[in-house]
């Protein structure tokens, strides 16, 4: 930096001493040995997971191409339910997810290792095959888990489409990454009111060919509608027994997910089975302070990167319970999320920095009637985060 640069160095802030006394993970060590031994580092950090074949090196890079553990076969979600139903975890819970109404279902890692193998092996009966593209199109509920855990187990490439999307953006990415399958639900809710999401994906699919099936997840059971006549009830694929995960190789696809578009045409972006479970699963550690049997909320939403990676592969992989909920964070009241922070004993919230706005607008008030002491950390990603909302 020279003198004549007219713009300033961003501040650095030091960590809070109150922050660092509770931290239960230090990553200064990683930082001088990833520095010092890049492929040493991360073939340690792989050892940890369950491989059908180990990996025996980290990273293959030859610009712009990179490849992650290339020789290595997994399937992520061996790392994400199996070993941890198959030991003293399968009662710990993996899933609490929260209704706009604040009604509360808890899913362990042995219900939801349960619930992925009968809809993975739904899919396969009606011709779900390892490579083939699925869209989902799905409120922020279990269900929305559970079909992206069930793609991935057998191999298929989901794309999740984030449920505010109209039918336009989800015809153009159902086209675009080639899906024979979309997965949808009757509604969603927002404040209060009901999004007909059934209606949406229909429209979207309305004269596409490529689309086998239209698989439906009815939550309203007395709802009268024409369905298309491509529609298959998510019930009915969960009674086709149970799929086993299929073994693939680290580099093969585990999901594509769309830009937004704000700057042009949505682009898909592909993440593979073995860097990115290594990958997220150390973030969740190094970055987030969450580690086995700690409770994670994040209020992101699975349409978005940061759902995808810290409310379904980074917590399941780490073995932590991950909470999250339908619904705006300030509705029915602006106490809400913290009502569910005390309620639940949540260790570590991760939010965006709107968010972030949003309680500074709503004044230090709202979380006096409420006991936070289990709360060691708030992080935040997203937009940009600025220094009075940091604060």
């Amino acid at each position: 930096m020279t003198e004549s640069t007219s713009w300033p160095l961003p501040e650095r802030i030091p960590t809070p001493k109150s922050v660092l006394e509770r931290l239960r993970y230090d990553p200064e060590a990683d930082i001088e040995q990833a520095s010092r031994d890049p492929e040493g580092f991360w073939l340690a950090q792989a050892q940890g997971f369950e491989w059908t074949k180990a990996p025996t090196h980290a990273l293959k890079w030859e610009r712009p191409n990179h490849q992650w553990f290339a020789d290595g076969e997994t399937n992520i979600t061996l790392n994400a339910l199996d070993r941890h139903a198959r030991g003293e975890a399968r009662t710990r819970a993996a899933l609490i997810w929260v209704s706009e109404d604040e009604q509360a279902h808890i899913y362990t890692y042995g219900t939801l290792l349960d619930r992925v193998e009968r809809f993975a092996a739904g899919l396969r009966s009606i011709g779900v095959q390892q490579g083939d593209r699925v869209v989902i199109y799905m409120p922020l509920t279990p269900e929305g888990v559970i079909a992206m855990l069930a793609c991935a187990r057998i191999g298929a490439v989901h794309s999740v489409v984030y449920a505010g999307l109209g039918v336009s953006a989800l015809r153009d990415r159902i086209q675009d990454a080639g899906a024979r399958v979309v997965i949808t639900a009757d509604v969603g809710y927002r404040r209060g009111k009901i999004v007909d999401l059934y209606a949406i994906a229909a429209e979207a699919i309305q004269d596409l060919v490529s689309v086998d099936y239209l698989v439906l997840w009815e939550r309203v059971k007395t709802l009268q509608r024409e369905h298309d006549s491509r529609t298959v009830a998510w019930e009915d694929l969960m009674k086709k027994g149970k799929a086993q995960a299929v073994p693939v190789n680290a580099e093969d696809p585990l999901f594509i997910l769309y830009t937004s578009g704000s700057t042009g045409k949505p682009k898909g972006v592909i993440h593979t089975h073995g860097g990115y479970m290594v990958g997220t699963s150390y973030h969740m550690k190094a970055l987030l302070d969450v580690h086995a049997g700690d409770v994670f909320f994040c209020t992101s939403d699975i349409g978005w990167i940061v759902g995808h990676s810290y409310i379904v592969y980074g917590p399941l992989v780490s073995g932590s319970t991950v909470m999250f909920r339908e619904g705006a964070p300030d509705y029915p009241d602006s106490g809400v999320l913290w009502r569910l922070i005390e309620k639940f004993g949540v260790n570590v919230l991760f939010t965006a920095p709107t968010a972030l706005r949003l309680f500074m607008k709503l004044g230090a008030e709202v979380l006096k009637p409420y006991d936070l002491s289990t709360l060691r950390v708030i992080a935040c990603a997203g937009e940009a985060l600025n220094p009075e909302a940091w604060r």
